[in-house]
């Protein structure tokens, strides 16, 4: 066998050794109490010397076959921080998308193939590897208390599988802080999809089982920070082809019985209580017309006295008298009900990426509800400025491609990125190295964006919904996504989420913004922002790809926060 220490910027693709981890300020990962510490051993085992083949099965979400030659290696821990230790392998899944046909020149692959994504739990001390390959293993550390503060060895001990032969030994050297790092002082969204947990796992929405799912996937969510959370008032009319629907997620019920609108919370209560108890601090009240344009109404369901009515959707156009009557009774309704069970914040949405030519339509749907949301935030994503210039928006969320106009009017505004954001720009598909996904979190420091917004936490439909994909042979929505635009998180048996490297990594980023907003409390923003700005040529579109330089200024910023600490 062969293997190396590396770390969690590295994705190793299987044919070529991966690059070693640096000591980085005397640690090969550092950090502080709560915040996750990553690393991952590589390993090559050689076909023909594999010490045993023929294992038991591995899980049937595995996204390949196995090959002939395979292998069992038990994975030891050692050291005081063992038991705060989790290890996954790390598994390949398909991609037939890779990237654009015009890709830059920081993609990893840009021909389909299976690449590095998922990470898998290891139950038991062994796992199953393939020969002639390399593959890794993903740990990671929690420091949960002060007792675990200090500099600490783990040590990495890959034995055959009855523990007789030593193939690898690595030792790990980590430095935890005594300290927590702040609250993320931005929103973060990631779009998460109730639909998805239903369907991908056959319960019937909002059924027991179903809530135990939404509340299990959520609490991911928030192991990447997420804090705000998209939340199916009515169902999201997101991400749908016209005159299609989706399952319906309507968590306020409607009734219709004697020519007045009445509503039930009860089950929008539910969702509000599993959001405060995992610490979301945000809501988004699901879009009140359709996407890319406004002009049409969410399908929405009424009960009547002769049953449950279709009343709304693509049929009725978003300037219907019978919706504004709908939204007179219940924009007041839902914003009452929220003042009273919910202390958090509350955004509002008209539509989801209006163009430039649907300014009028989107001006037209926003006067339906203008006066109902007098004094509430309404948060679009849209890219076009002339929506923010006209004042039509109150917080636009701009493509990270499209933002220029904005920072050059002195706006700071939230940002967001697709699969349209495919050149020069971070993002987080597959084929694309960790650090463009990592250094959003500087890039958000640096022009103060208030949000972030991204369209897919758990989307595991083809574009525009029209069927389920299992996400374990499918990361391109059916095709024309780029691998991993679409979810962060796989479906794991049982209701587990199952993480990807890319979850992980975004959260890195996230524990990078929270650090240097933190430093700029103790210090001053200018300092801070001067350990990231790479000598003044920090945009959106241009950064450093240096992971060693990356992860240097990472450190530089925990010492002068403790340094900051101490002299207070």
């Amino acid at each position: 066998m062969q293997s190396v220490l590396i770390d969690s910027l590295e994705k190793v693709l299987g044919d070529s050794p991966p690059r070693p981890a640096e000591l980085i300020g005397g640690a090969h990962a550092s950090g502080f109490l709560g915040e996750v510490l990553s690393m991952q051993v590589a390993l090559l085992l050689i076909k023909g010397d594999a010490p045993d083949t023929a294992s038991p099965d591995r899980s049937a979400h595995a996204p390949r076959d196995l090959e002939d030659a395979t292998a069992v290696v038990r994975v030891q821990l050692g050291g005081d921080l063992a038991e705060r230790a989790r290890v996954h392998a790390v598994r390949r899944v398909p991609v037939s998308s890779p990237a654009p046909e015009d890709p830059d020149e920081h993609y990893l692959a840009t021909e389909p193939g299976e690449y590095p994504d998922l990470l898998e739990p290891i139950i038991g001390p062994t796992v199953q590897l393939s020969a002639g390959i390399w593959e890794s293993l993903w740990i990671d550390v929690v420091p949960v208390d002060e007792a675990d503060a200090g500099e600490h060895t783990l040590t990495i001990s890959l034995t055959s599988a009855d523990g007789e032969h030593v193939l690898a030994e690595h030792s790990a050297l980590l430095r935890i802080h005594p300290h927590r790092l702040p609250e993320l002082d931005l929103v973060n969204t990631h779009w998460f999809h109730a639909d998805s947990l239903s369907t991908y796992y056959d319960v019937a929405v909002f059924s027991e089982r179903h809530w135990e799912l939404i509340e299990a996937f959520l609490a991911s969510a928030r192991e990447m920070d997420v804090n705000s959370v998209l939340t199916p008032t009515w169902t999201p009319p997101l991400d749908t082809a016209e005159g299609q629907t989706r399952p319906v997620v309507q968590l306020v019920g409607i009734r219709d019985l004697d020519g007045e609108y009445s509503f039930d919370f009860h089950r929008l209560n539910r969702w509000l209580e599993i959001c405060r108890d995992l610490g979301i601090r945000s809501l988004e009240i699901a879009h009140l017309f359709t996407q890319w344009g406004a002009r049409f109404t969410p399908a929405i369901q009424v009960e009547t006295i002769e049953g449950l009515e279709d009343r709304f959707g693509w049929h009725v156009p978003a300037t219907s008298p019978a919706y504004r009557r709908l939204l007179s009774a219940l924009i007041p309704a839902l914003r009452a009900h929220l003042e009273t069970w919910w202390d958090g914040q509350v955004l509002w949405h008209i539509s989801d990426e209006p163009h430039a030519d649907h300014l009028e339509e989107y001006k037209a749907a926003k006067a339906q509800v203008a006066d109902l949301l007098e004094g509430a935030q309404v948060v679009d994503a849209l890219s076009s400025f002339a929506f923010a210039e006209q004042g039509v928006v109150d917080t636009p969320i701009v493509a990270t491609d499209h933002v220029g106009p904005f920072l050059e009017a002195g706006r700071t505004p939230w940002v967001y990125y697709c699969v349209s954001q495919n050149r020069d720009v971070a993002n987080r598909y597959i084929a694309q190295p960790s650090v463009r996904n990592r250094v959003l979190g500087r890039q958000l420091f640096a022009f103060d964006a208030p949000g972030f917004l991204h369209w897919g936490y758990n989307f595991w439909w083809s574009q525009f919904s029209l069927e389920p994909i299992d996400p374990f042979q499918d990361t391109c929505a059916g095709g024309p996504f780029f691998g991993g635009d679409a979810f962060a998180v796989y479906p794991g048996p049982d209701g587990t989420p199952w993480l990807s490297i890319r979850h992980r990594v975004f959260a890195q980023a996230m524990a990078d913004h929270r650090a240097l907003s933190w430093l700029a409390e103790l210090t001053d923003r200018p300092s801070a922002k001067a350990l990231i700005d790479e000598g003044g040529t920090l945009t959106y579109s241009s950064f450093s790809y240096d992971v060693s330089a990356h992860l240097r200024s990472r450190q530089e910023a925990d010492e002068k926060i403790l340094a900051a600490l101490l002299a207070s």
